[in-house]
């Protein structure tokens, strides 16, 4: 329980303070409300005295009117916080998430998938603000009003009391058994509804391609599979679950049988009257009535427990460190000084490359798939701090600069465009919210989307689909293009954006391309040669390591890879699928 309330004070978040205040109120309602159940045990002695004392007795029920009013009026600030102030709580812990993702290193956020991202945004953060409004607050009662009952029956009758007391530690080791039982099963099913929602999320967004692998309803393996696991999961917490459970609930009621078939033989022998082992047993009644709800909300503490735990490993992850204060970037030119880099699995993928970009040169980056080209681009926009050596923009280390400017002084273009399922005018102005629609379509003509807009029914406010699904690949990428150019970054990353596109295509996004890098200091990954021939250095990458560097010119002259892979590029411009041989 320790555990649960330092994760629920994780996520009350700026609601600390009322959350706190509610616990107290809980723990003193819980208290009040023990108390009243105290007051029964005199009560209901007077009452089934003869004759009754009805001077005493009254004073009993005043004092049992007292305690509950006292818990009434408790419960009011406890119900405030859980059905009035929960709903704000829900929105601060999603807000703080979504902030966290957004500070959260690039390179940490593309180890989550995003079904497991989208399970912790929704039902994590909802599981774990119930758990803060309502389980905190269950536990106090839990613990308060059978720990001053069994005090009161221990009072009144120590024999009575000796047998809960002594009974008690089991029950609550049959509790704490189911709850480790649960424990574990939850954090499995957790896991198991997490890879369930990211197979739904890939199935949706390939559906088009599974169609046409005829891997769609019953045929797609991976998300039957992750549906299958998810029930296999549900099945077997709920069979480890319903035994123990029954048993422990079981278990409590048979204390509270042994209190009383000690108390009727006191009564038998008469060592006790039969007045005093009524009153006992109704408060010892209320005393086991928490121990068996413990035992059946067992699965609702270990589900709210899994939800703080994963809700809080988003929370608790550590954004990457920036100086204090963070280091202004002031210039526009890249280096990188005996960088070295490898990803999770410990493999250099960069291998103490240095070079200089000039401000408002153009810097390509050419070699074989897997040699750096891609994680050069990343360090640029602190995906990831190098392992040694040192990255800079306009002099500036990066790992001293605020990576939310970084991203002020970067536009990328990549190869596979994301668009939002808005608008075209929605996914422009991404870039730049506060633009007016006269600096959209100023961004939009110099990417050559105005054209193809200005043909749509609905023009800018036509709404480009998930993924940007209802535009063609080219559309998509000029799409980008103008929401570069509206952004106006100082420094242009463009990961091969014309890879993808048909010949006519390219023609135009090459055009638009041209129009986003003027006066830039740009950075270009390249595959095909003729597009970066121009460019003022090119920089060949094999193996993390950059072999050659040099003008197209200088680098055809060395005859070394680039020179191969030129040559080679040619031949393969000029290759045409022969004619089928006539029939003999």
């Amino acid at each position: 329980m320790r555990r649960i309330l330092r994760l629920m004070m994780l996520a009350a978040g700026g609601y600390r303070r009322e959350f706190r205040r509610a616990l107290r109120s809980s723990l003193l309602a819980s208290l009040a409300q023990a108390a009243a159940y105290a007051t029964l045990i005199p009560l209901l002695y007077e009452l089934t005295r003869d004759p009754v004392d009805e001077a005493t007795a009254w004073a009993w029920f005043a004092a049992f009117i007292a305690c509950y009013a006292v818990e009434l009026a408790l419960r009011l600030d406890e119900l405030r916080f859980q059905y009035g102030t929960w709903a704000e709580v829900v929105a601060d812990v999603r807000l703080r998430v979504g902030e966290k993702l957004r500070t959260m290193p690039q390179r940490e956020l593309e180890r989550r998938a995003a079904g497991d991202l989208t399970t912790v945004v929704g039902g994590n953060v909802a599981n774990a603000t119930m758990g803060a409004s309502a389980i905190g607050l269950l536990f106090t009662q839990l613990v308060a009003v059978p720990t001053v009952l069994g005090v009161v029956i221990l009072v009144t009758d120590w024999r009575l009391g000796l047998v809960l007391a002594v009974s008690t530690p089991f029950a609550a080791f049959l509790v704490r058994r189911i709850q480790r039982r649960a424990g574990t099963g939850f954090r499995r099913l957790d896991t198991a509804d997490a890879a369930a929602a990211n197979r739904i999320v890939e199935y949706v967004q390939g559906l088009p391609v599974l169609k046409a692998a005829g891997q769609t309803g019953p045929s797609s393996r991976r998300l039957v599979a992750a549906l299958k696991d998810q029930g296999e999961e549900m099945t077997h917490f709920q069979n480890r679950l319903t035994w123990p459970a029954l048993l422990a609930s079981s278990f409590v009621q048979l204390c509270l049988v042994a209190m009383v078939a000690v108390g009727a033989a006191l009564v038998l022998d008469l060592d006790m009257s039969a007045p005093l082992l009524i009153a006992v047993t109704a408060g010892a009644a209320r005393f086991a009535e928490p121990l068996a709800t413990a035992s059946t909300m067992t699965s609702v503490f270990e589900m709210t427990d899994a939800a703080l735990e994963r809700v809080g490993e988003v929370l608790d992850t550590r954004p990457l460190p920036v100086a204090e204060p963070p280091t202004p970037i002031t210039g526009h030119e890249l280096s990188f000084e005996n960088v070295t880099f490898g990803y999770d699995d410990g493999t250099p993928i960069l291998r103490g490359v240095s070079f200089t970009a000039p401000q408002r040169s153009l810097t390509a980056l050419v070699g074989p798939s897997g040699s750096g080209k891609t994680t050069i681009t990343r360090l640029l926009t602190r995906y990831a701090d190098p392992a040694t050596g040192t990255v800079r923009i306009g002099g500036t280390d990066l790992r001293g600069a605020d990576p939310a400017e970084i991203y002020r002084q970067v536009s990328v273009v990549f190869q596979d465009v994301y668009l939002f399922d808005d608008t075209i005018r929605a996914n422009i102005a991404m870039a730049r919210p506060e633009a007016d629609d006269e600096e959209i379509k100023t961004a939009a003509r110099a990417a050559g989307v105005h054209d193809f807009v200005s043909r749509l029914p609905h023009g800018y406010n036509t709404p480009v689909g998930e993924i940007g699904g209802s535009l063609s690949g080219g559309e998509r990428q000029r799409l980008s293009i103008a929401r570069a150019i509206l952004k106006n970054a100082p420094i242009v990353l463009l990961d091969e954006p014309t890879a993808a596109l048909d010949t006519e295509s390219e023609v135009t996004v090459q055009r638009a391309i041209d129009a986003l890098v003027a006066d830039k200091t740009v950075l270009v990954i390249a595959h095909r040669l003729t597009t970066v021939a121009g460019a003022d250095q090119i920089l060949v990458l094999d193996d993390g390591r950059i072999t050659e560097r040099g003008t197209h010119r200088e680098l055809l002259a060395a005859e070394g890879r680039y020179a191969a892979m030129w040559a080679a590029q040619t031949r393969a411009r000029h290759w045409r699928v022969p004619a089928s041989g006539a029939a003999g």
